[in-house]
């Protein structure tokens, strides 16, 4: 059985410069992997390049075994929340049902089932209460489990997070850590990018750590305990705090 995702030597140019190189990276049903490394490393650009939003310089990138591409394998997608437009006049659970678009395609209006996974989604991430509620009106931490729920709404079996945990308290980082983790057991694929170590080291199946290329794959306390690794990926001397809190954590 292939991997819900297959990142494939993939390289991705943009703008004239390459941001991915030889990246290889699998990620199958049943786990949450965490995709790590510093701030212009690819990791949106990996992310893209699987929603077939980006077409590699060379490489394939296969989900459930098919070739990336847009609207071909559903996708839940949980972009940064810069992204999505906080101030158009809609409701959380219309915005929620924009994550069925795909499935619905322009025209038809959603039925029982589309608005029945809406209600699901909302309820995994404690949103039911505020169905009605205009998506402008909402903090920080309700906005990000506006964009959990729509990706959930499409009840797709990969799942792709970017940096879900910024700006986040303590509570909504613990609620989602556990959605994410939960996700992974119920037969999903889960690939997430972020910055919080710790989440990562202490959350996920797997590391991933990438900088243009993957560096190495592991089991978190594995992958912690090797400061080789992480001073490649990071570009950060043998004195750094960072190693002594993953040294910590090993």
């Amino acid at each position: 059985m292939s991997a819900a995702l297959s990142v494939r030597r993939v390289s991705v140019r943009l703008g004239g410069r390459l941001a991915l190189r030889d990246a290889e990276l699998e990620v199958e049903r049943g786990e949450l992997v965490g995709l790590i490394g510093p701030n212009g490393a690819g990791k949106t650009t990996l992310l893209r390049a699987a929603l077939g939003l980006l077409a590699p310089h060379s490489g394939r990138v296969e989900v459930d075994g098919r070739k990336a591409a847009p609207g071909r394998v559903p996708i839940g997608y949980v972009p940064q929340r810069h992204e999505f437009a906080w101030e158009f006049p809609i409701s959380v659970e219309d915005a929620v049902m924009t994550g069925r678009t795909g499935t619905l395609g322009l025209l038809r209006r959603p039925g029982v089932a589309d608005w029945q996974a809406v209600d699901e989604a909302l309820e995994r991430v404690r949103m039911a209460e505020l169905r009605t509620r205009p998506v402008g009106e909402l903090s920080g931490g309700q906005r990000q489990r506006v964009l959990v729920a729509r990706a959930l709404a499409l009840q797709s079996p990969l799942l792709l997070l970017d940096e879900p945990f910024t700006g986040l308290d303590m509570p909504t980082q613990e609620l989602l850590s556990e959605l994410f983790l939960a996700l992974a057991r119920e037969d999903r694929a889960v690939l997430m990018t972020t910055h919080d170590l710790a989440a990562a080291i202490y959350g996920c199946d797997r590391l991933a750590l990438l900088n243009q290329t993957v560096v190495a794959v592991g089991a978190p306390r594995q992958l912690a305990g090797d400061a080789a690794l992480w001073q490649r990926t990071f570009g950060i001397g043998e004195r750094s705090p960072l190693l002594r809190i993953l040294a910590a954590a090993a």
